[in-house]
This record gives structure tokens, C-alpha cells and sequence, in this order.
């Protein structure tokens, strides 16, 4: 067995994609013509594509809540911005703003804005991240019941319309995007030093600064990211949906985002992260839940296997996990 061969044995990634294969084996019995895509108009449909087009925006939300976790930090917020970015983009919408470029730049500026405003609470004033995220959590719904005075707004703009239903080369813009995101965010943090000083802060933010590193302002340039990434995934669930819905816009998925980056074997305690593993771990989580709804599981019950597949995956990443079965199998229980 050569050494690559061991190193990705012990990769984290190698679970959630044990967990897609059995998945997709499941969907393969229940619906053989699950892997069927079909051509339309040039476009491709099918479920695998809807897999894809579904869980693009848990994987934009995933890549800023990677970086934020691997600052040993955590955003609870990133589902209130959706709702604030959506509801920003209708309220533009609604005061006659035709202009594509000024509505999607107004989104993005606020859910940087609010990226912005965890930023300082963590970096500057020393707020734990989960109660500073928290408060964003809670007001943002606020902001965003304010924005759209507490209605749903119905968007009608052609080319808004695109960012959440258009096609690109044949596959849906959300797809497109989503990649583009992650290959970028590759490239930036991977192929420079950026990715280098993330996880030396979230290893030891002291030792880092000591170091010379401005542990502050790569905190709060994290944030922002986060913030930016979860308003490209408010405007396209806006765009999606055609409507702004400050209640049950981004619901949850502060939780499925984090999950994400969890079952894609980044530690909360933060240090090293791995982009690859939370785009794998956003594409389990959609896969589960085409799953359940191909078993006809109810959505009130639909939390209790995602809960158990996250829990498994979780365990088997772990160190200790693993020596226990291979003492188990060596026959040798392990200490």
C-alpha cells in the first residue's frame, strides 16, 4: 500500500463520500432511474442536477463558515443575513431599481455589513463568537421583518429571476456560481499564504500575533466573507422563490452550513480546515434529504437521520473511533 494510498485512508473526506455512495446505492434501488438527465432546450434536468442545484447554496454558505470556524470562531448569523440580503434586494426591486448591478451590490453590501458587524464584536471587543453571531441571529430577523414591513414581497425582475432559475452551459447558474466560489476560494487560500494564516490563528491566535500576524483583522476579514457568502446565497434563495420571506427565508441553515463543514472533518476548536470536505459534506446533507423525501419520511421526522448520519460521520473521523475498531478487528480492544 503505498503512502498516498494510507493518506487518504485517513482522510476525513473519505467518509462523507462512503456516506454519498451508499446514498446514492439506497436512491439507485428505490428509483433506478435516479442518474437520469435529460436535455431540454439545451438544459439539463434531473435529480442528480437538483442535488446539485439545492445544495449549492449550503456550499456557498459552508466555504465562509469554514474559514470562520477554522479561526476557532463560529457564525450563528448567516441564515438572518439571508433573509436580510433577499429582503434588501426586494425592497431595491420595489422602489423601482432596475439596475441588476445596483440591486446585486446593495445585497452583498449588507450581508458584508453584517459580516462586518461580528467581525468587531469578535476581534475588537472580545465577544465570544457565539453570543456575538447570536445576537445577529436573532435581530437580523428583525432588520429583515423591518425591510419588508413585515409582508412577503413577490420579485418581479427578469434578470434577478436568472440568478436563482437561469442556465448557464446548460447547467443552473446556482451550480455554476457554487463551483466558481469554491475553485476561487481554492486558489486564494491554498495557492497563497492566506490559507497559511487562518489556521495559524485559529491554532494560537496569541502565538500568531506574537508572530506578527494581525490576528484582528483576519478575524474580521473571515467575517466578512462569511457575510458575503451568505448574501449570494440569500439573493439566489430571493431569486429562487421570487419573493422575499423575512420568517422563513435561510431557516436553519446557519445549522446545515456548519454541519457541512463539520461532517467534512474541520474542527470546531478551529486550526486546520478543509474547503474539499465542506463541499462534500454540503453535497451529503442534500443527498440525505432527497433520500428521505424519495422513503417519504415527514419533514417533522426528517432532523432525526440527519442528525444520526452527522453523529455517524462524526465518529468515524474520530482518532479514537478508529483505533477502537482496529483493535476490535486486531482482536485487541484499544485503551
Amino acid at each position: 500500500m503505498t503512502e498516498r494510498v494510507r493518506q487518504f485512508l485517513r482522510s476525513p473526506v473519505l467518509w462523507p463520500l462512503a456516506g454519498i455512495a451508499l446514498l446514492l446505492i439506497a436512491n439507485l434501488i428505490l428509483k433506478p432511474g435516479f442518474l437520469n438527465i435529460t436535455v431540454l432546450d439545451g438544459h439539463l434536468y434531473g435529480l442528480p442536477i437538483d442535488v446539485l442545484n439545492r445544495g449549492a447554496k449550503t456550499l456557498i454558505l459552508a466555504l465562509g463558515m469554514t474559514l470562520v470556524i477554522a479561526t476557532g470562531g463560529v457564525d450563528l448569523s448567516v441564515g438572518s443575513v439571508v433573509a436580510i440580503t433577499g429582503a434588501v434586494a426586494a425592497a431595491l426591486i420595489g422602489q423601482g431599481t432596475d439596475s441588476l448591478a445596483l440591486i446585486v451590490a446593495g445585497a452583498l453590501g449588507a450581508g458584508a455589513l453584517a459580516g462586518l458587524a461580528n467581525g468587531l464584536l469578535v476581534a475588537r471587543l472580545g465577544v465570544q463568537p457565539i453570543v456575538a453571531t447570536l445576537i445577529l441571529m436573532v435581530a437580523g430577523r428583525g432588520v429583515a421583518q423591518v425591510l419588508t414591513d413585515g409582508q412577503v414581497l413577490i420579485i418581479k425582475h427578469p434578470g434577478f429571476d436568472f440568478l436563482g432559475n437561469g442556465f448557464v452551459l446548460g447547467l443552473p447558474f446556482t451550480i455554476v456560481c457554487a463551483t466558481l466560489l469554491y475553485l476561487a476560494a481554492h486558489a486564494a487560500l491554498r495557492r497563497t499564504a492566506g490559507g497559511m494564516f487562518i489556521e495559524a490563528v485559529g491554532d494560537n491566535p496569541e502565538a500568531s500575533r506574537f508572530a506578527g500576524l494581525a490576528t484582528a483583522r483576519i478575524k474580521i476579514l473571515v467575517y466578512v466573507v462569511c457575510g458575503f457568502c451568505a448574501a449570494i446565497a440569500g439573493i439566489m434563495e430571493a431569486a429562487n422563490i421570487g419573493a422575499a420571506d423575512a420568517q422563513r427565508a435561510g431557516e436553519n441553515m446557519e445549522l446545515d452550513a456548519i454541519f457541512a463543514v463539520v461532517v467534512g472533518g474541520t474542527a470546531l476548536a478551529g486550526g486546520r480546515f478543509l474547503l474539499l470536505g465542506s463541499f462534500v459534506g454540503a453535497l451529503l446533507l442534500q443527498m440525505l434529504i432527497t433520500t428521505m423525501y424519495n422513503l417519504g419520511v415527514p419533514p417533522a421526522v426528517a432532523p432525526v437521520p440527519k442528525a444520526l448520519l452527522i453523529l455517524t460521520v462524526c465518529l468515524l473521523q474520530s482518532d479514537r473511533t478508529r483505533r477502537w475498531f482496529g483493535g476490535l478487528w486486531r482482536g485487541k480492544p484499544a485503551s
